[in-house]
């Protein structure tokens, strides 16, 4: 289900184990492939059973269609053919390997054009069809990858129809299997009906203005399915892990939506600095790209301490190695360094931006939550053209976590929107304006 799902080469390390004795044992089939090819009279058996296996190789890679590559592939490679010809010492290798790499030609996929044309210039025959060998592996993955993307709507619609119908089989025999679910939406829907707090001032709030879709987002309309299960969806970002009352819908989801949730608060507390470290520096720091990578890159690596030391601990870390690098870098730059008061002070808002309490921290929170919550009404593309003041520094990470959002909430939704609708009906009036949105779900 996962869109970004694909197989990769599995590069063992050199040093480990597994790598050695892999190294070791293909070291060994080739130097021996060598030694009979260069016997005399040639010994071909090695030979035969490696062609044989890339002859495999490669008609598995042809699609059902290409019938008369096939044929070709079936007519060249003839190992019957090509164990008599063995047999009586005429086994052209280098021969046969240039059609091979000319059917690889055919067959690769663009990103494999280089690897293949470098085969050309290679003369030595074991060099050749190791190289072959290698190649043909990548291709090979190359294929299955290819597999999976094409199967993917398919299996999508698939696993939707026998999620929805084994649950329906539980719900008939368990009634009550929805109630947490009717309480996830019922608070959804009474967080929509009230009104949103007002936002404490930050350091630049007074430059910020909302954009006009996060507006829309936000406003008090009247309440949707949509709305409500947009809101529901991301109060499961600030769900209480001691919360036993989760969806029944989403329990399947939960591991997922709590790495969201951690990915969330990282984002928050990233942004965070950035922007309090903006508002000490100054915009010619923070108009160098190369700097905002560099401090984003420092800052990244210092929150990862959060995991395993005291919060309090790892962010006076981070406050000082940031209020370092903008210390050296307004020197590298021939620009007045911050004063021992200024530099105080910004270790001192930075050491306290993990705090909930924190203004910074609750306005960069809830704008996060905005774009999210635009993500699911308006999609991620167009929610990134006008983000919210703050978050435009981490444009990046924001589209990987709403992308990894909406794929959630929308493979959710289309196993379980018939069950969300019966309850939204209940929750929403007039009942027959819902019918129009039952296909939205």
């Amino acid at each position: 289900m996962n869109h970004d799902f694909h197989m990769e080469e599995k590069v063992l390390p050199p040093s480990s184990l597994e790598g050695r004795v892999k190294e070791t044992t293909h070291n060994a089939f080739w130097d021996h492939l060598e030694k009979q090819l260069l016997a005399i009279p040639p010994d071909f058996s090695c030979a035969l059973e490696l062609l044989r296996e890339i002859k495999e190789i490669l008609l598995s890679l042809l699609l059902p269609r290409q019938n008369r590559l096939r044929s070709e592939i079936e007519e060249a490679l003839d190992m019957n053919l090509l164990k008599q010809e063995a047999e009586h010492g005429a086994l052209n290798v280098p021969h046969l390997s240039k059609y091979i790499l000319s059917t690889m030609t055919l067959l690769c996929a663009p990103v494999r054009d280089e690897a293949v044309q470098k085969l050309e210039n290679v003369t030595d025959p074991v060099r050749l069809l190791r190289g072959i060998f290698q190649v043909l592996g990548l291709m090979k993955m190359d294929m299955v990858n290819y597999t999976i993307r094409s199967l993917q709507p398919q299996l999508q619609e698939h696993s939707v129809q026998c999620e929805r119908a084994k649950f329906q089989e539980l719900l008939n025999k368990q009634p009550s299997l929805l109630d947490h679910t009717t309480k996830w939406l019922t608070r959804a829907a009474a967080d929509l009906s009230t009104p949103p707090p007002s936002c404490p001032d930050t350091p630049d709030s007074s430059s910020v203005v909302c954009p006009s879709p996060s507006e829309a987002a936000n406003s008090l309309e009247p309440l949707s399915p949509k709305m409500v299960l947009s809101q529901g969806f991301l109060n499961l970002l600030l769900w209480d892990p001691e919360d036993e009352e989760f969806p029944e819908t989403l329990l399947m989801d939960r591991a997922q939506l709590q790495e969201l949730e951690a990915q969330l608060r990282q984002l928050t507390i990233l942004a965070s600095v950035l922007l309090v470290a903006s508002s000490f520096s100054g915009s010619v720091l923070f108009g160098s790209p190369q700097f905002v990578d560099k401090l984003k890159r420092i800052t990244k690596a210092l929150m990862e301490e959060l995991k395993s030391r005291p919060e309090e601990e790892a962010m006076l870390t981070v406050s000082e190695q940031v209020s370092q690098e903008i210390h050296q870098s307004l020197q590298n730059m021939g620009l007045a360094a911050l004063s021992s008061d200024n530099t105080a002070s910004l270790i001192g808002e930075l050491q306290n931006i993990t705090k909930k309490e924190n203004c910074v921290h609750s306005v960069i929170g809830q704008r996060i939550h905005l774009f999210l919550k635009c993500c699911l009404v308006l999609g991620v593309q167009r929610s990134l053209l006008d983000l919210p003041g703050g978050l435009t520094l981490i444009e990046v990470e924001l589209a990987e976590l709403g992308q990894k959002f909406v794929s959630l909430t929308h493979h959710n939704q289309q196993v379980f929107g018939p069950f969300y609708m019966e309850i939204l009906k209940t929750l929403i009036p007039p009942a027959q304006a819902l019918e129009t949105e039952v296909g939205s779900l």
